[in-house]
């Protein structure tokens, strides 16, 4: 098993080794690791030496079905540098020359995790900084959402598959995602609306409270995990900032029609362009439905795999939660107002 405790030596002996002082002009001195987070797909340490702080993320899964995730990661935060709103990126070694998986090396950023009750407004402000930071269309390495409703519609139905096809489903769950399946397979032709009146940007598409740091001494909000972004619309995070399966993912918290209202405004107040501004609530109510048909069919294939054959780590926080989604009504809470 691969986890923080069984890779703590290796990191440790990494930063002890010559490659990483050439990689980092700072990593004089010396420099001791310790467990920060842990993520499915990623293992996060604490290197200090003195009052310095970095942090190094060991990649052991992937995604979107890249060998080089590690550095698709870290070409993204480059891309990013300017917004001084996520994490500047070091350096990357993807050689497993000393760890057999790839390392990103990044600066530390303090701060807590956010907060829906009181860090929406910073979390719009963050959004709205990177959607508007100037990003080469024709020179970027970024995943292109041509046909966005499409993309999420295919990645959906391929992840669905694992419950669709399990001993372990619910039936009537099972009729219902098929339904649902059906529905988004017919709805997708709404995407014609993004590729008429295009904005495109750079968006996260992880956008949960655990992805955030809220410094609020310092007045300072930052968005720190760039596994999985997308050359695409601005509505795909506004969306799934404010969806069920986002907000209750690391809390209990599910934003009510006002608080929804509130955060798309605080957002809206960000933005320069008065044409996204004018168009942005419909361009957020054709993605709603397949922003939750993207999480739903994602916790469904985790809630077969964590009881089967799971390739990334196991999180004991996150099988709860996959246990409260595949519940038939708060399925039916999210998506019945669409099948109607």
């Amino acid at each position: 098993m691969t986890d923080l405790q069984s890779m703590l030596s290796h990191v440790q002996n990494y930063v002890n080794q010559s490659d990483w002082r050439r990689n980092l002009a700072a990593a004089s001195g010396t420099w001791v690791a310790t467990p920060l987070a842990q993520g499915e797909y990623n293992l996060n340490f604490l290197l200090t030496s003195g009052d310095a702080k970095l942090v190094l993320r060991v990649n052991i899964g992937t995604q979107i079905g890249r060998k080089d995730q590690i550095v698709y990661e870290y070409k993204a935060l480059e891309l990013l540098a300017s917004s001084r709103v996520t994490p500047r990126a070091w350096f990357v070694d993807d050689s497993r020359r000393h760890i057999d998986h790839g390392v990103l090396v990044m600066q530390y950023l303090p701060g807590v995790m956010l907060d829906y009750r009181q860090d929406c407004p910073a979390a719009a402000r963050v959004l709205a900084r990177i959607h508007q930071t100037a990003v080469d269309p024709a020179d970027n390495h970024l995943i292109v959402e041509d046909n966005p409703l499409t993309l999420i519609f295919e990645e959906s139905n391929r992840l669905l598959q694992t419950y669709l096809t399990s001993d372990l489903a619910d039936p009537n769950i099972r009729d219902y995602l098929r339904d649902l399946l059906q529905w988004a397979d017919e709805a997708r032709a709404a995407e014609k609306y993004y590729q008429q009146d295009p904005w495109p940007c750079m968006v996260n598409t992880e956008v949960n409270a655990g992805n955030f740091i809220v410094d609020r001494p310092a007045q300072k909000a930052y968005l720190i995990d760039w596994e999985m972004p997308r050359w695409g619309d601005p509505s795909l995070d506004v969306a799934h900032f404010c969806s069920p399966l986002t907000t209750l993912w690391k809390t209990r918290y599910q934003m009510s029609a006002a608080d929804r209202r509130a955060f798309i405004a605080a957002y809206q107040a960000y933005l320069k362009d008065r044409h996204l501004i004018d168009t942005l609530h419909e361009r957020i109510r054709l993605r709603d439905p397949f922003v939750r048909l993207r999480g739903i069919s994602w916790s469904a294939m985790g809630w077969v795999a964590y009881q089967t054959d799971f390739d990334g780590i196991k999180n004991a926080d996150t099988w709860q939660t996959l246990q409260r989604y595949m519940d038939f009504q708060f399925i039916r809470s999210l998506f019945d107002s669409y099948l109607r």
